[in-house]
């Protein structure tokens, strides 16, 4: 093990970012790259919040490493005197089976995320602007909620500027050919050093990549087969004047798993009430994609919106944004070595839930690349080739 490694980081989402200051912290020197910076509109770590939540359904690690999330969120927020985490409590509305939420509830206890099991009345009472026609109970977490997402992403680069940290904004382009980000030579073991835009190199120890959905763009063979971007709508509404009901205050952060999955998070910041589809969209160019929401999920949320919210029938769309997904085939995280490339690290897949977990998961990352020690099968590459039939 090197006494000092120089380790450059590709991507300063919130699994980059976070990667880059734990490493940073563990001892090692850092350069942190991102193309268009922290939070900016293309990435998928940009926009006003994310959910922070624990429930998971059974037999996922998933829960325990969002506990642990929780944890470096608060430690991390005190120490640099911003809040980032608004603990607004999330609900959870079950209907049908409710094999996910009956499968979280193990696991939140194992974990020591706090959560209640309520009866349809009980949710009626507390929180009345909510129609909960076909929800048979629910699951609260009251010390769950949302975060700030562009805001802390930005934070936590200038904090890794600030404990040490060099930050360049620049994208890598091996190859060197205009519009392209050079993808055969990452995937064949043939370079030592990164070219990058601004027609510089910059060479490393250990190399990680956490490029989120640009990863099957950089390393085709190795993780193109095994990952998808897809285009998701967020859309925000406006509650009536002087209705504070709809306001952080007055409901929690919920989730409504039927046969698809909303949720949404309450007015804040003054952004208005955010509602979105968990279904996975279109697949979606993460570089050169028009942003325009889909009119039939425009037409679906109203529809959605107008049922489960009636205060909020013919709310005025507001706000809209298009974010993406890196979704992989099995919908879990990646972490593992490059399997032609020793010194290289692929990080990825946040899979649309992977923001929450960042400080965690870069946590966990940091230990792995400064100690050379392998991570858990569930997030190794290897799992691809074994799933095949």
């Amino acid at each position: 093990m090197l006494a000092k490694p120089n380790i450059v980081v590709i991507g300063a989402g919130a699994f980059g970012g976070w990667t880059a200051l734990y490493l940073l912290r563990a001892g090692a020197r850092v350069t942190l790259l991102d193309a268009w910076g922290p939070g900016n509109s293309r990435s998928s770590s940009g926009g006003e919040t994310r959910v922070i939540r624990g429930a998971y359904g059974p037999d996922q690690p998933y829960t325990k490493l969002a506990a642990r999330a929780l944890e470096l969120w608060k430690e991390n927020q005190a120490q640099w005197k911003q809040k980032v985490f608004f603990p607004i409590g999330v609900l959870w509305m079950v209907e049908g089976t409710g094999e996910f939420e009956r499968g979280s509830l193990p696991l939140l206890k194992e974990a020591g995320i706090p959560f209640e099991q309520l009866s349809t009345g009980e949710m009626a009472r507390r929180w009345p602007q909510i129609n909960f026609d076909n929800v048979e109970w629910g699951i609260y977490e009251p010390e769950s909620g949302y975060l700030l997402a562009r805001a802390s992403a930005q934070a936590v680069v200038e904090h890794f500027i600030a404990e040490g940290g060099a930050y360049r904004q620049a994208a890598v382009v091996p190859n060197q050919a205009p519009n392209q980000l050079g993808t055969q030579e990452l995937d064949s073991g043939a370079w030592k050093e990164l070219p990058l835009s601004d027609g510089s190199t910059l060479a490393g120890d250990r190399y990680v990549f956490a490029c989120g959905p640009w990863l099957g763009k950089l390393f085709p063979q190795t993780i193109g087969p095994h990952f998808v971007a897809t285009k998701q709508d967020v859309f925000f509404f406006g509650p009536p004047a002087g209705d504070s009901r709809y306001d952080e205050a007055n409901i929690p952060v919920w989730a409504d798993h039927s046969d698809h999955f909303m949720y949404g998070i309450p007015g804040n910041q003054g952004r208005g009430f955010k509602m979105a589809d968990d279904t996975r969209g279109p697949e979606f160019d993460p570089t050169n994609g028009q942003r325009l929401v889909s009119p039939d999920r425009l037409a679906e949320a109203q529809r959605y919106l107008a049922y489960r919210f009636p205060g909020m029938k013919d709310a005025p769309l507001v706000e809209t944004r298009v974010c993406q997904y890196e979704d992989t085939t099995d919908r879990n995280f990646i972490l593992d070595r490059h399997p032609r490339n020793d010194n290289v690290w692929i990080i990825g897949g946040g899979s649309g839930h992977g923001f929450k977990h960042g400080p965690a998961f870069g946590e966990m990352v940091a230990s792995l690349v400064t100690n050379d020690e392998a991570a858990d099968t569930m997030y190794r590459l290897t799992r691809f080739r074994a799933a095949k039939p």
